[in-house]
C-alpha cells in the first residue's frame, strides 16, 4: 500500500521545507505593513472601480425616476367633477 509516515520514499531532486506552526507569526506586520498596503492598493484601483459604479448608480436612479413618472396619472386626462353630473 505504501510506507508509513517517516519511512517515505527518497526522491532525488525534490526538496521540501517545513516550518513549525509554533514558529510562525500569523499576523506579523499586520498593522505596520498590512494597513498601509491596503490603502495603497485601494488608492491605485479606485479610478478603475469607481466610475462604473457611479455610472451604474446614475442609470439606476434615472430609470427609477422615469418609471415612477410613467406610473403617475395625468390630471389633464381625468374626468372633472363638473362633467360627472
Amino acid at each position: 500500500m505504501g510506507l508509513h509516515f517517516g519511512n517515505l520514499y527518497k526522491l532525488r531532486g525534490i526538496v521540501t521545507y517545513k516550518l513549525s506552526p509554533y514558529e510562525q507569526r500569523a499576523f506579523a506586520g499586520l498593522f505596520k505593513q498590512g494597513i498601509p498596503n491596503v490603502i495603497r492598493r485601494t488608492k491605485d484601483q479606485v479610478l478603475y472601480v469607481l466610475p462604473p459604479f457611479v455610472l451604474s448608480y446614475l442609470a439606476y436612479d434615472w430609470a427609477e425616476r422615469e418609471h415612477k413618472k410613467s406610473m403617475r396619472k395625468n390630471p389633464a386626462t381625468l374626468p372633472t367633477t363638473s362633467n360627472m353630473s
